[in-house]
């Protein structure tokens, strides 16, 4: 059933104003993923079919898309997948949303790999939705690596989307506590921690703040536990030529390499995002 003078360039137009007046960035690209989930065409159906007509049934799914992401839900969380270099993702409650920005960590871990044999042992530290892990391994068809996720709900996404991607047979999950059950050393040891400062999460963007997982954000009172937790007992599991790949917070390269000095590592490069911002730190072995 259709609904008689409602056609798609309609909807979106009434979306992108209600999303607009919410304070929604990117209005226009978020309304047509939602209209592409909603109403079952693909982007490119969206852009050359502008009068569609609708099913009543799908306007009301879209509807209340609409309504949830104007409340400031993440689009990667009302539709339950993100995209990641190319890839799509399962996300989960319990899983961060991958974002852009850690695409840093990747491009890092190519460049270390370029150096070193093709054959790989990879371990990704609190792997979330494994959009690390498998993004390295789907681009290293020889590399094999272990992603550890102390939520087991995570841990389940991550197996989904490993499957998904079919890089089960290369890609083990672990259900642990950073390198707890873990076992054997690594080429290259990479995480994505939480690092943010306890008492700023609620200041953080309202899609960040009421819908990620705190577990994932809170890094303590000054967002450095996790470095300070991983790094006193990361040594045993890295190959004496291994290197190490961290992302960190704004304003926090310094703590965070004092704190990996500490611990008997040496830093080798600060990494930038595509903004400009220090966002990895590269180390070895001291």
């Amino acid at each position: 059933m259709t609904v008689v003078g409602v056609d798609l360039e309609n909807v979106l137009r009434m979306a992108i104003s209600e999303l607009t007046n919410a304070g929604v960035e990117g209005a226009i690209i978020d309304s047509r993923i939602l209209a592409s989930a909603a109403f079952d065409l693909s982007r490119e159906e969206i852009l050359r079919e502008p009068n569609a007509t609708l099913k009543i049934s799908d306007i009301a799914l879209f509807k209340e898309m609409l309504s949830r992401r104007c409340a400031r839900e993440p689009v990667s969380r009302i539709i339950g997948m993100r995209e990641f270099r190319g890839l799509e993702f399962k996300v989960a409650p319990s899983t961060l949303d991958p974002r852009p920005d850690s695409e840093t960590i990747v491009e890092a871990v190519f460049d270390i790999a370029s150096e070193m044999p093709d054959r790989l042992r990879i371990l990704d530290l609190g792997t979330g939705t494994g959009c690390l892990l498998l993004s390295v391994l789907h681009a290293l068809p020889a590399a094999r690596g272990v992603g550890t996720e102390i939520d087991p709900d995570a841990a389940a996404c991550a197996i989904q989307n490993a499957q998904a991607l079919r890089l089960s047979d290369r890609a083990e999950i672990v259900c642990g506590n950073w390198v707890e059950g873990v076992d054997g050393r690594f080429d290259i040891i990479f995480s994505n921690p939480p690092y943010i400062p306890s008492d700023e999460i609620q200041r953080l963007a309202p899609e960040v703040a009421l819908y990620e997982p705190v577990r994932s954000l809170d890094g303590g009172a000054d967002g450095l536990d996790a470095y300070r937790e991983i790094s006193e007992r990361l040594r045993e599991f890295l190959l004496p030529s291994g290197r190490v790949v961290f992302e960190i917070g704004a304003q926090q390269g310094d703590a965070v390499t004092a704190i990996f000095c500490a611990a008997g590592f040496v830093g080798i490069k600060n990494c930038k995002d595509l903004a400009g911002r220090d966002r990895a730190l590269i180390f070895s072995k001291a």
